[in-house]
């Protein structure tokens, strides 16, 4: 007969030919057909077992503690279903697929059993913790809180550098062209515009390590930490880079004791079983009739907690990472790319006579000044060139001053 054996790798089946087996004779089919040592074993025909964090909560499971014990006492047949908990780790076989003559290929039902994802919480995030230079977070809440008043989502693409010790430091916002409205961000992305980015960050010696966007005041009222969508997005964007530090910001406004309302920033890393599950296809993204915006929706049965579903709350994708600031190299007083008052010359001009007093190199160390300068310039050869003396605060070549004051007089 068939038995069913649930585990943390999901569910598996075994074969045994004596229903008036033993609790031992049980495990022994387990060890020999599962690659589980008997001694490791912990049974159970309660699906509580698998919910145990610790090895006390284990123990009590006592139903199937007598070795001696007939499973058929314990009402297991044909198809039942037997909790298990084990010690260690093993490799679980994949699927094997098996020619069908001129149909194609067929899966049996270990193959359908073996395609099963656990999904579980991830305690600990790739990054040590995430600082924000003061100047580019100020920058960017002070214009979702002060102009937008938190009534439509906002983003940005956060760049800097990221530590052989895993912490990562945000020195700018990138905020690219994009559509905010109460419950959804849509970035419309200009791969010209973020060339220009790449080049400025590749001489700032910085990359790309992460996403940050707003949560409306609406969204305050909601039971989630993240949205569906919200995961989507972010977990989307993960994907883009092969940064395993990648962090996901998120900006919301929250109530305090005195009943005001105090801007919060809070980071997380998407977990490394959402990332799979993107790259592997199992999120459903097109979402039909009403939804809960707390849960993911899956196109094929996960296992949670011991259950087969398709909706997974978004919790378990998220991973908490510590947040701290700092003071970094560039500062963020230019106006800002693609917000609601477009860019002009007239602004580089403004900057520029406003800080005459300074060495050229400090006028313009900011990076959405030399956004607008990348423009005028060779992508591949005078950006990351004239990003590079920003970096080290060398004096900029007298052609580079000319031209930036040339195209703030135009």
């Amino acid at each position: 007969m068939m038995i069913r054996i649930r585990s943390r790798d999901g569910l598996e089946r075994i074969t045994i030919d004596n229903p008036q087996a033993t609790v031992a004779q049980l495990k022994f089919a387990i060890e020999s057909q599962l690659r589980v040592p008997t001694h490791s074993q912990t049974l159970s025909t309660n699906q509580n077992l698998l919910l145990a964090k610790t090895l006390d909560e284990i123990i009590r499971s006592t139903d199937m503690s007598d070795p001696n014990t007939r499973i058929s006492a314990l009402n297991i047949g044909h198809g039942s279903i037997v909790y298990l908990a084990y010690e260690g780790e093993r490799t679980v076989a994949g699927p094997v697929f098996h020619k069908a003559g001129s149909f194609g290929k067929k899966m049996t039902v270990d193959d359908l059993i073996a395609k099963q994802m656990r999904v579980t919480r991830q305690e600990n995030p790739h990054c040590e913790h995430v600082s924000f230079d003061r100047d580019a977070a100020n920058a960017f809440q002070n214009y979702v809180n002060e102009t937008l008043v938190f009534a439509v989502k906002r983003g940005g693409l956060m760049y800097g550098t990221v530590s052989p010790e895993g912490k990562v430091e945000v020195d700018f916002i990138y905020e690219p062209p994009q559509q905010g409205t109460e419950e959804s961000l849509m970035l419309f992305r200009d791969p010209d515009e973020e060339k220009l980015v790449e080049a400025i960050a590749l001489g700032l010696g910085m990359k790309r390590v992460g996403f940050i966007f707003t949560q409306t005041i609406s969204q305050d009222k909601k039971d989630y930490t993240m949205s569906s969508a919200e995961i989507l997005q972010a977990v989307e964007l993960h994907t883009e880079s092969d940064l395993k530090e990648w962090v996901t910001a998120v900006v919301k406004l929250e109530v305090n004791e005195d009943g005001g309302a105090d801007v919060h920033f809070e980071a997380f890393q998407m977990s490394d079983m959402c990332v799979r599950l993107f790259k592997e296809g199992w999120f459903e993204k097109e979402i039909q009739g009403e939804v809960d915006p707390k849960l993911s929706r899956m196109n094929k049965d996960v296992v949670v907690a011991g259950k087969d579903t398709r909706e997974v709350d978004n919790d378990f994708f998220l991973v908490v990472v510590k947040i701290f600031d700092h003071q970094g190299p560039l500062s963020s007083t230019f106006p800002i790319e693609n917000r609601n008052i477009p860019v002009s010359m007239q602004a580089l001009k403004t900057h520029l006579d406003r800080t005459k007093s300074l060495p050229f190199v400090k006028r313009i160390s900011d990076f959405h000044l030399l956004l607008l300068i990348a423009r005028f310039l060779d992508v591949n050869a005078d950006v990351p060139a004239l990003a590079a003396c920003v970096q080290v605060q060398a004096t900029v070549p007298e052609g580079f001053q000319l031209l930036i004051e040339s195209i703030a007089s135009a």
